[in-house]
């Protein structure tokens, strides 16, 4: 069993830097323009020929209401109405992606995000979900994961006994903070009760695992009161939580703009939220995975890292990184092969190309060498929290410490601060540094000086 994290202030802010989250390497930062349609459909012929298993991401992107700390892709609108040209068009995506793909090769995962899926009617989830069923090898056997993001605003007892229906089997529940101060603050009015019956719901229907997010760092949150959203949380017993530090960016995100930054917590508060959420989870027998994320010991990705077969990937940690991942509506990211691309980020782009008979893929990247050796490298790290030399140098056909030779120095000043054990054979991240295994992932990073660091969240 790995070893609990340690907290070490004084190296949490000596290394608490901004950067990626490394759900790719190389990151979205590096898409560019170059890649297109072309590539998409050489990337699934391959799959197709290699049989490769796939993962699925629907984005759906309206929302009813803004959250203010949102960052996500989305489109705020009361009309339902809006989402029916959307459907067609993205029903015609999946016509043309399947077509490229064999009927043989299985969905092992598949998750709807947002927006608020849940913003869809019954009979719209119906009708996606049959043209997914349709075109895609869906598991019929419960077998899967199968995944959606739930507003619990947004659904009732009904709405989660029609997604167990349609295949469903895991749920993600959007909480940030139980607080009514915060809540009015982040413009997200949503009651204990209202998330504790969609959470009773899954139970009572037996959903395969329950997720809950929440967000430290919101304005008006103080330690106390956040200390007390986590015991309520940790009392409605979810299989896994995500704990997300919030990135106060509103040059790059427009509805933070409506935050009140001075009623923002300072830094020292959120470190020692962090803090005191981690020992709350701690005591409570939640393991820590890595970058924000908490599970029970029985969970499957407690269980991947204890195996060492955790992997990661643009929908988080996963025990499906060997599928490839086929990334479908607005802005959405697939991940073929060594092939990233993106759908167009616009919704009227979005549609009016797919109008055409056109698919949007609008920008990407095709991995080098070097990148799938560093993305191998940053994946290990990351997942596991230690990396064995001698693993990529066979994959590789390189010398570990001559490729990496420049960056031994700053390695060897991590090992001296504590945040890592440096060996010839192997690297660990020792249990002070765990928390800041991204800044670890950095050095390995070939892209990062070249970038504005200011597009990234800070570690903690």
């Amino acid at each position: 069993m790995l070893d609990a994290i340690r907290w070490d202030t004084d190296l949490i802010r000596r290394y608490d830097l901004a950067g990626p989250r490394y759900t790719s390497y190389p990151t979205a930062v590096q898409f560019n323009s170059q890649v297109g349609t072309f590539d998409l459909f050489h990337a699934l012929r391959d799959s197709r020929k290699a049989q490769r298993p796939l993962s699925l991401y629907v984005h759906v992107p309206f929302c009813a209401n803004i959250c203010y700390y949102c960052a996500c892709n989305k489109v705020i609108t009361k009309d339902r109405g809006r989402a029916q040209p959307y459907l067609q068009r993205l029903e015609q995506e999946i016509q043309l992606i399947a077509c490229h793909l064999e009927p043989t090769q299985k969905v092992e995962q598949l998750h709807f995000g947002g927006g608020t899926p849940t913003f869809l009617s019954h009979d719209e989830l119906r009708q996606l979900m049959a043209h997914l069923r349709k075109h895609f090898n869906l598991l019929d056997d419960d077998s899967g994961d199968y995944g959606i993001e739930i507003d619990p605003r947004e659904a009732d007892w009904s709405t989660m006994g029609l997604l167990r229906e349609l295949g469903f089997n895991r749920v993600s529940i959007g909480l940030q903070d139980l607080d009514p101060a915060v809540q009015r603050a982040v413009n997200r009015l949503q009651s204990l009760e209202e998330t504790r019956a969609v959470i009773d719901a899954a139970r009572t229907l037996q959903f395969r695992s329950i997720n809950i997010d929440l967000i430290y760092g919101l304005p008006k949150q103080t330690p106390e009161n956040f200390a007390r959203t986590v015991e309520e949380v940790i009392s409605l017993q979810p299989d896994r939580l995500s704990v997300f530090n919030y990135a106060h960016l509103p040059e790059r995100f427009m509805p933070q703009r409506r935050i009140n930054s001075h009623e923002l917590p300072s830094p020292a508060q959120k470190l020692e939220m962090l803090q005191r959420t981690i020992e709350q989870l701690t005591a409570a027998g939640y393991r820590y995975i890595g970058m924000d994320h908490f599970a029970l010991p029985d969970d499957e990705l407690a269980i991947a890292q204890e195996e060492q077969t955790l992997q990661r990937n643009f929908q988080g940690y996963t025990t499906h990184g060997h599928c490839d991942l086929i990334g479908l509506g607005v802005s959405a990211i697939s991940q073929i092969g060594d092939l990233y691309c993106q759908n167009n980020s616009d919704l009227n782009q979005y549609q009016n190309t797919l109008a055409a008979a056109q698919l949007a893929t609008s920008r990407g990247l095709v991995c080098n060498a070097d990148d799938r050796l560093r993305r191998a490298v940053i994946q290990q790290l990351i997942c596991n929290f230690s990396l064995e030399f001698a693993e990529i140098e066979q994959a590789f056909n390189i010398d570990f410490q001559g490729y990496f030779g420049a960056l031994w120095p700053q390695l060897q000043g991590m090992a001296n601060d504590g945040l890592i054990s440096l060996e010839r054979e192997r690297i660990e991240v020792l249990p002070a540094g765990r928390l800041l295994v991204r800044s670890v992932c950095m050095v390995f990073d070939a892209y990062l000086e070249q970038q504005n660091r200011q597009r990234f969240s800070r570690v903690i």
